[in-house]
């Protein structure tokens, strides 16, 4: 058992470190990696506790580029709609929805990468639907980071901004979906074991993240999300219809 828990704290580090560069949090890459291990609704709760801490240690590290008006406007309806979601999940299969989810991420990444220098409008609607998308998909498959990154992304948004402003959100929403999936024992007594490493490896993984991100210029980290968005995507279409 405690093989399989280093397996997976090594596994979880690279997939923070990932995370932090390409903007939008680890989860895209924390859930697949965790599903190794754990069944699905483990998965959720591990994930969403994870995230907790990983989410403080990059508003810690990115604090200065936190915009409250956009964190308010994508927010609160990601937190409204992550609840929505985590509670569906005891009725939903949630294949079909993830594999549809990656679909249409892929779609909107392609259509970013080659329209790069067009922007998305940041108004009232396009904040509030693209923070609604991503909490819902949040709740129901684990991982809504990537349809938050696409709605910053195509605000061309400066990469301390995106970051600090998504981990932001991503706390509320975590924090609303840990709630649910612990009353739900989502969360079991036996994973106790794994919070000192999870927060270990939030606050280091964060801290190398951000080393790598002072040496990359703008136009590669707005690369870097979509084309991490893409290839994961991809990989998780063709791994669901296999």
């Amino acid at each position: 058992m405690m093989e399989k828990y280093y397996l997976f704290v090594g596994l979880a580090f690279v997939s923070e470190v990932i995370g932090t560069v390409s903007g939008f949090g680890s989860s895209i890459l924390f859930v697949p990696i965790a599903s190794l291990f754990f069944d699905f609704k483990a998965v959720l709760g591990i994930t969403a506790v994870f995230h907790i801490f990983s989410n403080l240690s990059k508003i810690t590290l990115f604090r200065e580029g936190i915009d409250k008006q956009i964190a308010v406007k994508l927010g609160v309806p990601a937190v409204a709609f992550v609840l929505a979601g985590a509670w569906l999940t005891t009725f939903l299969p949630t294949e079909l929805l993830t594999l549809l989810m990656n679909l249409g991420l892929m779609v909107l990444s392609c259509y970013l990468l080659f329209n790069f220098n067009k922007t998305v409008k940041q108004t009232n609607f396009n904040l509030c639907a693209g923070g609604a998308s991503s909490g819902l998909l949040a709740g129901l498959t684990g991982t809504g980071g990537a349809v938050r990154g696409i709605t910053l992304a195509a605000f061309q948004l400066p990469k301390a901004v995106f970051i600090a402003t998504s981990a932001l959100i991503d706390l509320g929403v975590d924090s609303s979906r840990a709630v649910v999936y612990v009353s739900n024992g989502y969360f079991k007594a036996a994973y106790l074991i794994l919070i000192p490493f999870l927060i270990g490896i939030s606050i280091a993984g964060s801290y190398i993240g951000k080393l790598i991100l002072n040496r990359t210029s703008e136009t590669a980290f707005r690369y870097m999300v979509l084309t991490t968005i893409i290839g994961i995507s991809l990989a998780q279409m063709i791994k669901m219809i296999l």
